[in-house]
């Protein structure tokens, strides 16, 4: 079992590691063996963030505003100028918005689809012969998507883009997946609920309040983060194709 689960040996890029759901990440592939690279846009913030991370493994910061096609050839730059291969890809940065639909901006709109939905795409496109190099039929590289249950079911507050967003991107991975594992990249996907962080300032900050909406009665923690990626990204998850797996304690289902 420990060799199911095991990520020795493996390299990792995980964007928007700095914080959040993408630092609770980080720290499960460290834990399980990896070499972890997180990118950020704040260079401070993703130097402290690999310096703390530091102490589960090899850690090393990118910073890098991987948003849209050129910035994910910058950050794809930036990685293959120090790694040839790449095991595990993690497109988890992301941005959200929201406005009453009768002033819902053009420039909110854009940047989430920008982040959300265009970065993931084209950093996978511009990583694909790193990943490909690194991958063989019996340990294929991985490439995980982090999406959201406002994906797959409807989410109340207005927030327009996001949601089309992480829908496209539920979508997006299933396409992908059909693709790349010809080259033996399986691609899948995490769809988080609520999650106290930065991006969730709701679940964050009235944590009680929250939970009484959820099946499961509790919020999502680094744990439960942790397990869902290391899972997908070893030799346990090789055969979840195209998949997302939803970590949301049952709220989805019970909106």
């Amino acid at each position: 079992m420990n060799h199911l689960f095991s990520l020795e040996g493996r390299t990792a890029l995980i964007t928007g590691g700095s914080r959040g759901l993408g630092e609770m990440i980080a720290e499960g592939f460290l834990k399980a063996g990896a070499k972890v690279y997180i990118s950020s846009r704040k260079k401070a913030t993703c130097d402290a963030a690999a310096d703390r991370l530091s102490a589960f493994g090899t850690c090393i910061s990118l910073p890098n505003d991987a948003a849209g096609a050129a910035g994910a050839r910058s950050l794809a730059e930036q990685y293959l100028a120090a790694e040839p291969t790449l095991d595990i890809l993690v497109n988890n940065a992301g941005a959200a918005w929201g406005e009453e639909f009768a002033v819902f901006s053009e420039s909110g709109w854009d940047k989430v689809m920008n982040i959300n939905l265009k970065t993931p795409f084209f950093l996978t496109q511009a990583l694909h012969g790193a990943l490909k190099a690194a991958a063989t039929k019996g340990k294929p590289a991985k490439v995980i998507n982090i999406a959201s249950i406002d994906g797959l079911s409807i989410n109340m507050q207005e927030t327009y883009s996001y949601a089309a967003s992480k829908a496209g991107l539920v979508h997006l991975t299933k396409r992908m997946a059909m693709r790349l594992i010809d080259d033996n990249i399986v691609v899948s996907g995490i769809a988080p609920g609520a999650f106290p962080s930065d991006m969730n300032r709701i679940a964050r900050d009235n944590p009680e309040d929250v939970a009484k909406l959820i099946p499961a009665h509790r919020l999502g923690d680094s744990a439960d983060m942790q397990g869902a990626a290391v899972f997908l990204a070893s030799r346990a998850g090789d055969y979840v194709v195209g998949s997302m797996l939803v970590l949301d304690g049952g709220l989805t289902w019970h909106r």
